[in-house]
């Protein structure tokens, strides 16, 4: 079994996680025209907040189902 209490799963599954909050901000934001001063910044930071956790949930499902000390579903040669 897979240790989600390693230095190295956290780390991996924090930049997975900041990713995915990035995405779905930009998602929320949508690809039309921006205007900063009327954005619906809640709506921004609900997405964000949601695509965070739900990767941090992922990561710690994913933990030691390919390798141990990682929160990646890939195998990868070290």
């Amino acid at each position: 079994m897979a240790s989600i209490y390693s230095h190295t799963f956290w780390r991996d599954a924090t930049e997975r996680a900041i990713k995915s909050a990035a995405q779905a901000a930009i998602l929320a934001i949508g690809g039309g025209a921006i205007n900063v001063l009327t954005l619906d910044w809640a709506t921004v930071a609900g997405a964000s907040g949601g695509g965070l956790l739900l990767s941090l949930l992922t990561s710690i499902a994913s933990a030691g189902i390919t390798q141990r000390d990682t929160a990646s579903l890939a195998r990868v040669e070290r």
